[in-house]
């Protein structure tokens, strides 16, 4: 039986900590290329990105492999795509330079280590592997359906403790930071001093295995004003902390560890490099879940990582939506070139209102759980990913445009048919031993 009373922490980190500015250039390249594709009346299906950045003081690299528009590509003087000694067509570097700094720019980075209109922007994209793209297109050919881009493991997860159906821990560590950066970027008093870069994290007493109180706060975050200590740091953001705790209250001796080390001026990738995908666990569940270990940002969707990521995480908060179980894990397999996951696997923790081998049967008829089937039934092919690099691809508010579309709970009717349907005993879901 799992454990009732217990403490747990979960960590995030900000818009501007040199990971995320990463996550956020790779997936504006991601946008840009989806946008284009739109715009040229290119068929958003043809597109591919495998992007990476690396930042450092005043730098940023962009590396990978991409499939693009021809308008993406350098052209001579004829108009003609420029190609390499190898044959490969080669990249006009000029729009993902520009969307890099427009990025950083957003982000709020004009400093001297770190500048949006100063950093040496490097664009190393070439065109996708023919190897690897085979995988993936000459699989559309044999199966009529479109193969899986890599193998891998992906997990998703949703639970109670939340109205966002989110475990708590991260749910809130995320928050904090959510708002005091727009406490920054609206200029709001004091918050205006402070840094793009920030951290948080949050520990939760569990009593009866739900969230009771908070036990501990850990806060850290740049400020430009060089005279602020650890005090000053709190009295400033210690009010959007408690906004963001809202009813949950914190422990009579809870813990307060604000800038811990004292002063934090010099920040961001001035700081410390970035990399693109090192922060897979703040990006998903705090922890409180299994993760298969790919990262998500600067990838298309036909890469499993993400798309498949993606859709356990849908079915996960429909099936905890449609209150069959409290808590739901969900597992999802792939072979590269291969459509439909070589498993799913379905764990709801002992909360379950049906056996997981039911819920396992219904989910595959609720869903085309291929890569183009996922693409499908949740409008991926969309330039909806660079609001994903900061604060959780999960527990997000689904959008007009598109984006988080895998946070509805638009399943839950068809969800709860397919169980009766496939259910030993149709008329009645009792609660599973």
């Amino acid at each position: 039986m799992a454990r009732q009373n217990y403490l747990f922490t979960s960590e995030s980190v900000s818009e501007g900590h040199p990971d995320k500015v990463c996550d956020r250039i790779s997936d504006e390249i991601v946008d840009l290329v989806y946008k284009e594709a739109r715009k040229t009346g290119t068929d958003p299906w043809t597109v591919r990105v495998a992007c990476e950045t690396l930042t450092t003081t005043n730098r940023v690299v962009i590396a990978g492999e991409v499939r693009v528009p021809d308008t993406l590509f350098k052209k001579d003087k004829a108009g003609n795509v420029v190609h390499d000694a190898a044959g490969k067509p080669v990249i006009a570097p000029g729009r993902f330079r520009s969307a890099a700094r427009r990025a950083i720019r957003a982000i709020g980075y004009e400093q001297a280590g770190f500048h949006w209109k100063t950093a040496k922007v490097d664009v190393l994209l070439h065109a996708q592997s023919t190897d690897i793209a085979q995988g993936v297109d000459n699989a559309a050919d044999r199966q009529g359906e479109e193969g899986a881009g890599d193998q891998g493991i992906m997990f998703g997860y949703a639970c109670r403790e939340t109205p966002d159906f989110m475990p708590a821990p991260i749910y809130y560590s995320h928050k904090i930071l959510e708002l005091m950066a727009t406490a920054r970027h609206k200029g709001e008093g004091d918050a205006a001093r402070l840094g793009p870069d920030a951290k948080s994290q949050v520990t939760i007493r569990y009593v009866d295995g739900k969230p009771s109180e908070v036990t501990s706060i850990v806060v850290s975050t740049q400020h430009l004003d060089e005279s602020w200590d650890s005090a000053k740091v709190r009295s400033v953001i210690e009010p959007y902390v408690r906004e963001a705790l809202g009813d949950l209250p914190t422990a009579a001796d809870c813990k307060w560890y604000i800038n811990p080390t004292g002063k934090f001026v010099i920040g961001g990738p001035d700081g410390d490099a970035g990399l693109t995908g090192r922060k897979i666990i703040v990006d998903t569940y705090g922890g409180a879940a299994p993760h298969g270990g790919g990262a998500f940002s600067g990838k298309d969707t036909t890469k499993v990582d993400r798309s498949a990521a993606y859709a356990a995480r849908y079915m996960a908060k429909n099936v905890v939506a449609a209150k069959l179980a409290d808590r739901c894990t969900i597992q999802l397999s792939y072979a590269i070139g291969v459509a439909q996951p070589l498993s799913v696997y379905v764990d709801t923790h002992g909360t379950g209102m049906v056996h997981e081998s039911v819920l396992e049967q219904a989910l595959r008829k609720c869903m085309d759980l291929s890569p183009s089937g996922i693409r499908r039934h949740l409008d991926l092919n969309k330039p909806i990913y660079a609001r994903t690099a900061a604060y959780g691809h999960f527990g997000r508010k689904p959008r007009r445009d598109g984006s988080f579309s895998w946070e509805k709970t638009d399943m839950t009717t068809a969800l709860k048919q397919a169980v009766k349907a496939a259910s030993q005993e149709p008329q009645e879901l009792s609660r599973a031993s």
